[in-house]
């Protein structure tokens, strides 16, 4: 692992590998730079690959003055890239990943980027009478609400039934077998300090990307499951809409995590993304 310090102390720890144009990897909401293994092995020969653990993810223990909200974490990007002199890089972030990813360039613009990834998420998590392509399609501030208040009183049962009572057929399946009542997912979040996350998530509740959309100059790749926890194709298919460059990709019977429910596919498809990309020098 390699690490650098942030302006105002964080410590953020990643993962460095591979050979060729950089590609960073960024992680969704409660997780770490490991969730990218899979996807690792094939793209490490073509691209050098940075993966982060996000400020307050991973394990480690907060160090800096600010909170971990997702405009903290884009500022940490935007130094993460300054830490390694990366000019043009490819950005791929699967759902609060793809969050870090948008609010960077909300901040900074497109002038450092070669494209965007955005792995099955929405520009806008709450829902509301002008708007219903949020979670579930039916996730109004109230709901959040509630949603933070249990987060507060048991954060590991919380986030295992949103994951479990979700659009996912797959998921709500799983949730009330009792062979299985995703205990992976149980037993993870029971190693999570949840204090962070909470914040985190409300930082990414609060805000709206759509306006960002529009001013994305780079192509984007998206890639979403159809049978998605939280989303749906149409949201992929508003994203796509929205940017001036947008190739939409569905994985059939995948979850919120495409990438992961087809780990070699992804690899593909980012690869030949990437390649298809003007890299400086080529």
């Amino acid at each position: 692992m390699q690490q650098f310090k942030t302006d105002d102390g964080e410590i953020i720890h990643l993962q460095v590998s591979g050979s060729g144009p950089p590609i960073v990897l960024l992680h969704e909401w409660a997780s770490n730079h490991r969730v990218w293994n899979p996807v690792v092995r094939a793209l490490e020969p073509r691209f050098t690959l940075y993966r982060w653990d996000a400020r307050g993810h991973g394990g480690h223990a907060l160090e800096g003055r600010e909170p971990p909200t997702v405009g903290r974490m884009a500022q940490d990007l935007g130094q993460m890239l300054d830490h390694f002199g990366l000019d043009r890089v490819l950005l791929a972030g699967h759902s609060m990943g793809a969050l870090v990813a948008w609010e960077y360039i909300a901040r900074h613009g497109c002038a450092r980027l070669a494209g965007l990834c955005v792995v099955d998420q929405s520009p806008r998590l709450v829902t509301d009478a002008g708007w219903r392509l949020g979670i579930y399609y039916d996730w109004p501030a109230e709901r959040d609400a509630a949603f933070v208040a249990d987060l507060r009183r048991d954060f590991v049962e919380t986030v295992v039934r949103l994951v479990g009572q979700s659009r996912s057929a797959a998921a709500r399946a799983r949730y009330t077998d009792p062979a299985d009542g995703l205990w992976r997912l149980r037993a993870f979040m029971a190693s999570v300090t949840p204090a962070p996350m909470i914040t985190a998530w409300e930082s990414l509740t609060a805000a709206d990307w759509r306006p960002v959309l529009p001013r994305i100059t780079v192509p984007v790749l998206l890639v979403y499951g159809s049978d998605s926890n939280f989303y749906g194709v149409e949201t992929g298919e508003f994203v796509r809409d929205a940017v001036p460059d947008g190739r939409l990709r569905v994985y059939e019977g995948a979850d919120h995590s495409p990438h992961l429910a087809e780990p070699a596919h992804f690899a593909a498809d980012l690869a030949a993304f990437a390649e298809s990309l003007p890299w400086p020098g080529r």
